[in-house]
């Protein structure tokens, strides 16, 4: 479903300049394991990121002051004298941004549409993690397609991977897909359950629609060797239809008109989106996901910082 009063354009469809602006306000948050109290990453309810893996560097023998939580004691035990494992921080690692811009992204109220508050928060990870030197790669989807972009490092990569992102928010709205949105989130979890490999951090950007139990079996092989980032879009009209006595929604292709005084309609909606959110909240807690929700009507560099527990000075 799909509707809007926006007046203007830029908060319909979402253009490459205005993501490679958000590059001066990608500051004030990070991802790295060390986080203050109140940011989503901390807590009993979902994991600290482990942050870049380690490299087995040498073996050698033990020095007095070194941790004895590095002692190998195999090789100690052959030959009877205290050897401890050398280990040094990977440089980089890769992170995936997975954004969805299916139709049932392209909703807005007042503010913009869930499909360019997606594409700007890609834009500001996206940023940020090309400033701390990882890698930055994607799996951009529509309601037919699924687009990857290899992780790589650099500025003029981010902008590779924000123009995939542009292109598929363009096609929004304009009858170039077919709705096939419940299929698709299981189908993109699976391929990237084969793209980010092992001690990759992925960062889910959706407003959760078409969640089921397959998407969960991905999510948990994913899980295992990776870390995962949840974020959740969403606007305030999507939580209560608005009481019209004719109210025309459509999805790009087709529409319908119906009275949502319908004391039913109301209760059956409500209904639907509360279990929605409960079964994507109940799955990001089961597997210690952090889950970040996003507003389409405040400003997304402020939600950003707020949720990893920073602000700016």
């Amino acid at each position: 479903m799909s509707t809007s009063i926006l007046n203007k354009t830029h908060n319909i469809y979402t253009d490459i300049d205005s993501l490679r602006r958000l590059q001066h306000q990608a500051k004030g948050f990070s991802f790295n394991p060390n986080q203050p109290v109140n940011s989503i990453l901390s807590g009993k309810n979902s994991s600290k990121l482990r942050g870049r893996g380690l490299n087995f560097e040498e073996l050698r023998h033990y020095r007095p002051g070194d941790d004895i939580r590095s002692m190998d004691w195999k090789v100690t035990r052959r030959t009877g004298k205290p050897h401890i494992k050398v280990y040094t921080e990977e440089r980089e690692r890769n992170v995936y941004l997975v954004v969805d811009q299916r139709s049932n992204m392209f909703f807005g109220s007042t503010h913009k549409m869930k499909s360019v508050i997606a594409a700007e928060l890609a834009a500001l990870m996206a940023w940020r993690i090309a400033e701390s030197s990882d890698r930055v790669g994607a799996v951009i989807y529509n309601d037919s397609d699924i687009k990857i972009v290899p992780a790589k490092r650099g500025r003029q990569h981010v902008v590779n991977v924000l123009a995939e992102i542009v292109k598929q928010n363009n096609l929004l709205g304009k009858g170039l897909s077919t709705d096939q949105g419940n299929q698709s989130m299981s189908n993109v979890l699976a391929k990237l359950s084969h793209v980010c490999g092992n001690n990759a951090l992925v960062i889910l950007i959706s407003d959760g629609t078409g969640w089921d139990k397959q998407s969960t079996e991905y999510i948990k092989r994913i899980r295992q060797h990776n870390e995962i980032i949840a974020c959740h879009i969403s606007d305030p009209l999507e939580q209560q239809l608005p009481k019209m006595s004719q109210m025309v929604v459509s999805d790009g292709e087709q529409q319908i008109q119906f009275s949502s005084l319908d004391k039913n309609i109301q209760d059956k909606y409500k209904i639907e989106i509360e279990d929605q959110m409960a079964r994507y909240t109940k799955e990001t807690r089961k597997h210690r996901i952090p889950l970040l929700n996003i507003s389409t009507i405040l400003p997304i560099e402020q939600q950003l910082r707020k949720g990893f527990g920073q602000v700016m000075k």
